[in-house]
């Protein structure tokens, strides 16, 4: 049985290989990454992670990684829109982290392809810093994407999609057990899209093929590869506030949000990307288990594109005539290279009748090289009357400027148990960071929490935890003058909140926390660079769940964060307000027909961005999401709707002069055709 932190939701063959499940119908356990990255009830957490299985992701309709998360408390999916460049997303009020697998995935922005969720089957929030386990973990949390794998049972599925925005596709995902000890996955994607802006493809081609061989009942073998090529464009065309979130006076018109301002044709976002990964787990006997995994990326990608001059004067950009604008012409090559290991010995114990521990001793390493090259261009252009064909265009050429990074990291953990009541984990890590630009960085951190069940299904618990994070480069001033290398960014945070599990399928978790960050890079006129001092993020966090698997599943979140900054630097804030609610309910049909039914609602609170010239404040927005899935035998028929009610919203506006629109309405309709 599949569980999502609390919410078990049956029927996809895309989630049935999940390492999340029941056992003995009263605990929800948690296997693999999320937390500890050993097998533990969820209950046995001092933290609250969450877990969003392949088929609740894919009812909501997700057309990128940051959908699957919308429905998460305290996260802040695609907070500047949705983007075909990049995932975005918030945890607790601070840029999340993406690792892939349990490793990083993500080393440098506009150097990679987005992943694909359909390669996944299921997507762990971990809130909070998390460097112990994970390394160079962000300090508001990560989200981690646990790659398909094959397992011994055949079956399969292969699904057409047709959408909004001539959106074509093509899914497939087939498991062959070829014997009892070895198997072979393939999942698969191909698309031809376009998107509601004009002259933006989203197009793709996605491979992921996998073998599993057990020579041993105590010896797991995995090997996954993954061919991916993107062509598509940026959904973000960065227009001014003036003359679309605020009136441009004098001018003919309000600008259409969607305007695309750059040269059809020549704008692009397209790559390919190359991983493979192996792991290997052995178990010596039922008290000690070895775990080794590596994984290799390598990565290329175009990214040519216009932007307009919405920043020298962000009041009032545009010329006399109230039409004429600056356009910015950006275009880049880049490569990434990424070779990253993690591998770790688990020890099961006891001191005592009653004291049981799962002592976790690891080490980790990860280098990763981008090179990047590009050239700039700037014009004039008429943004009410684009003159497309006269725009010009820029070939990067000339070397690559290479950057690299190393870190290699140990760390413990022992997870304690007393009485079967309480559970106390307490880690440590040391780390090693050096870089190309001459940084070196070395780091301790640590990590404490402990829960208890006091009875009645609650259990209070309380952590702390540290983060260590390096950033390559160095400070610069506003005439681009080189300075001394970045500080590493780096975070405490205090935790405490209860977990109240009254039956099996139901979870409610209430958390409070308390952030200090230190080091921020700030972005500010031209290219200039600076660090933020001390930041304060603290918040509270609701989630709840329950589920009548087959038949009924509900969700309920809410999240409250505050920034405060003790130094005087321009933040663009993020909502202190984020609400979500989706459930779907299951029907039963004439000759064992099913139907299901989902809708969900996600709130998103105002947002005030500040900045010199003034303050901006972007509305608060809601948006309605709906499922309809009819199946019968082995066919299913699905349509899904993201904003449904068609809501018009700008997700941000910067202070800097920018915009950045909230997707519009998008249907999808699915044919599907699953075997056993």
């Amino acid at each position: 049985m599949l569980v999502c932190t609390a919410l078990a939701s049956g029927g996809a063959f895309a989630a049935e290989a999940a390492s999340a499940e029941i056992e003995d119908q009263d605990q929800i356990v948690v296997t693999g990454y999320a937390g500890t990255k050993t097998d533990t009830a969820l209950m046995e957490l001092p933290q609250p992670v969450k877990i969003i299985t392949a088929d609740q992701y894919e009812a909501q309709g997700a057309i990128n990684i940051s959908d699957t998360v919308k429905y998460a408390a305290g996260v802040l999916a695609n907070p500047y829109g949705r983007d075909t460049r990049v995932d975005g997303f918030n945890v607790r009020g601070i840029d999340a982290l993406q690792f892939r697998d349990g490793m990083r995935d993500i080393f440098s922005f506009y150097a990679s392809i987005t992943s694909d969720p359909y390669n996944f089957d299921r997507v762990e929030i971990v809130r909070g810093p998390a460097s112990v386990l994970f390394g160079q973990g962000s300090i508001g949390g990560l989200v981690n994407l646990v790659s398909k794998s094959p397992d011994f049972d055949t079956q399969g599925e292969i699904n057409l999609v047709y959408g909004s925005y001539d959106r074509k596709e093509v899914l497939a995902d087939v498991n062959l057990a070829l014997s009892d000890s070895f198997a072979i996955r393939a999942v698969g994607r191909a698309r031809d899209a376009d998107t509601y802006v004009d002259h933006v493809p989203d197009d793709r081609v996605m491979f992921a093929p996998s073998l599993r061989w057990k020579p041993t009942p105590d010896t797991d073998i995995v090997l996954t590869g993954l061919y991916q090529e993107d062509d598509t464009g940026s959904t973000s065309q960065f227009l001014p506030i003036v003359g679309t979130f605020r009136p441009n006076p004098g001018a003919p018109r309000q600008l259409d949000r969607f305007t695309f301002v750059g040269k059809p044709g020549w704008d692009r976002y397209a790559g390919r990307s190359l991983q493979g990964m192996a792991s290997v787990t052995h178990d010596f006997s039922d008290a000690v288990r070895l775990s080794l995994k590596a994984r290799y990326i390598d990565s290329d990608l175009e990214y040519f594109t216009h932007y307009t001059n919405s920043y020298s004067n962000p009041t009032d950009p545009f010329a006399a005539d109230r039409r004429t604008i600056g356009l910015y012409a950006d275009a880049s090559d880049a490569r990434m290279n990424v070779f990253s290991t993690d591998n770790n010995l688990q020890f099961n114990f006891n001191t005592g009748d009653n004291i049981e521990h799962k002592l976790l001793i690891g080490v980790d390493y990860s280098w990763n090289e981008v090179g990047k090259r590009g050239v700039f261009g700037f014009e004039t252009i008429d943004l009410y009357d684009i003159d497309y064909d006269a725009l010009r265009t820029y070939d990067p050429t000339g070397p690559f400027a290479e950057t690299s990074q190393k870190q290699l990291g140990v760390y413990v953990q022992n997870q304690i148990r007393f009485f079967d009541r309480v559970s106390v984990v307490l880690g440590a890590r040391r780390d090693r960071v050096t870089s190309s630009v001459g940084n070196k960085d070395n780091a301790t951190t640590f990590r404490a929490g402990i829960i208890g069940d006091i009875g009645a299904g609650i259990s209070p618990f309380f952590s702390y935890t540290e983060s260590f994070l390096p950033i390559a480069g160095s400070l610069t001033d506003v005439n681009g003058n080189i300075g001394d290398p970045f500080k590493p960014q780096t975070g405490t945070q205090f935790e405490g909140g209860l977990k109240w599990q009254p039956g099996p399928g139901t979870l409610v978790t209430v958390t409070a926390f308390h952030i200090k960050e230190r080091n921020r890079v700030l972005y500010g006129a031209g290219s200039s660079t600076t660090q933020s001092g001390e930041l304060t993020t603290k918040g509270i966090e609701f989630e709840a769940s329950h589920s009548l698997p087959g038949d009924f599943d509900l969700l309920v979140n809410y999240g409250y964060n505050k920034l405060r900054s003790e130094t005087s630097t321009d933040l663009d804030y993020l909502p202190r307000h984020i609400a979500s609610i989706w459930s779907t309910k299951t029907f039963g049909l004439p000759d064992e027909a099913q139907l299901r039914l989902g809708a969900g609602v996600v709130y998103t609170g105002k947002r005030r961005s500040d900045g010199p010239a003034w303050n901006i404040t972007t509305s608060a927005n809601t948006t309605v999401d709906a499922l309809a899935e009819v199946s019968w035998n082995n066919w299913r028929v699905a349509v899904n709707a993201t904003n449904l009610l068609g809501n018009k919203f700008f997700a941000s506006c910067l202070a800097r002069g920018d915009c950045f629109v909230g997707a519009p309405r998008n249907v999808m309709a699915t044919l599907g055709y699953r075997f056993r």
